[in-house]
């Protein structure tokens, strides 16, 4: 079992960058993050009058405000996620498949795509995704909410309930609230499958028992951030993202994470060769750029280690 702060440090770590947050809005919906890249996160839906922080966005880097999803206020742990998401964002996404949605079904495609493997089986889903109700006849699912409305469940259900699930869906807020850890763990004998447009495309989930990804991949940034800035809940499938389904087998996560070490890789060689042109053209102090070669040293270490484990524990998988 990882201990339950293990996700947390490595999603920082990850997202340690020193782009700069060109925009951010807290929608109705959606609280979305602009910088290299386009990160999502869902708004707590909590009223509140005031914030301290408003104005002063715009400007900090993504590793400074990536460090507040560690944070227990919930708009803070919001704008922490989406600024995550943004970091983690602005790499290329891992093979997968992509679904063609439309706004009206929204969540649902990733349901629609499970269906024939759900018949039959015990399936819990965290989170209650309007409209799921029309899969009745195809497979019964047991919804925990933490607001529960007409047949769900409260989410403290899930310690009875996860262990004995054959299929997971679980909401990729869960990271945004810290129940993440404790879900992944109840449903570690499960087929797991972690979904939402939340989701920060993450290449080390399969150390935490996931076996599928559901998050979005962007299509029009411009259309999404104003598509959420405006209060878009699903509509934001309607021209600005749609969803991508990858499968965490061995030889995926593998080849992703062969991948991500690839572009760090050749992001320290450029790094550590300006930083060698630095010292020897004369200057004086510390390299401009030594906490961006700091943070991808850092990366590598973590992803080389995830491959490794990999590795030795499936030696004849294709990567």
């Amino acid at each position: 079992m990882n201990h339950p702060t293990r996700l947390y440090q490595l999603l920082l770590d990850h997202a340690n960058c020193d782009s700069k947050v060109t925009e951010l809005s807290i929608g109705l919906v959606w609280t979305v993050c602009r910088a290299q890249g386009l990160g999502l996160a869902m708004s707590p839906g909590i009223p509140i009058r005031t914030l301290p922080w408003p104005g002063t966005i715009v400007g900090r880097t993504l590793g400074e405000l990536s460090a507040w999803l560690t944070e227990w206020e919930p708009y803070q742990a919001t704008v922490g996620m989406a600024a995550v998401g943004c970091s983690l964002n602005r790499y290329n996404l891992p093979s997968g498949i992509t679904l063609l949605t439309a706004a009206e079904r929204g969540n649902l495609a990733v349901f629609e795509h499970f269906l024939p493997q759900l018949v039959n089986k015990k399936v819990v889903v965290i989170g209650h995704y309007p409209g799921i109700e029309r899969y009745a006849d195809i497979f019964k699912p047991t919804i925990l909410e933490r607001q529960p409305q007409a047949n769900d469940l409260p989410d403290p259900a899930s310690e009875f309930l996860l262990p004995d699930a054959d299929w997971v869906f679980l909401t990729a807020i869960s990271i945004t609230n810290k129940t993440f850890p404790r879900l992944a763990e109840l449903a570690k004998n499960a087929t797991t499958v972690l979904m939402g447009p939340t989701l920060p495309w993450f290449p080390q989930w399969h150390e935490f028992g996931i076996d599928y990804l559901a998050g979005i991949e962007v299509v029009d940034p411009i259309a999404l951030y104003q598509t959420a800035a405006e209060g878009g809940g699903v509509r934001i499938f309607e021209n600005g993202a749609r969803y991508r389904i990858v499968a965490l087998t061995p030889g995926n996560s593998m080849a992703w994470l062969k991948t991500r070490i690839a572009e760090d890789y050749n992001e320290k060689q450029q790094l550590t060769a300006a930083m060698e042109h630095w010292y020897a053209s004369g200057k004086s102090g510390r390299f401009p750029q030594y906490n961006q070669l700091q943070q991808v040293t850092t990366r590598l270490s973590h992803m080389d280690s995830s491959y490794k484990r990999l590795w030795d524990a499936h030696p004849s998988e294709p990567s």
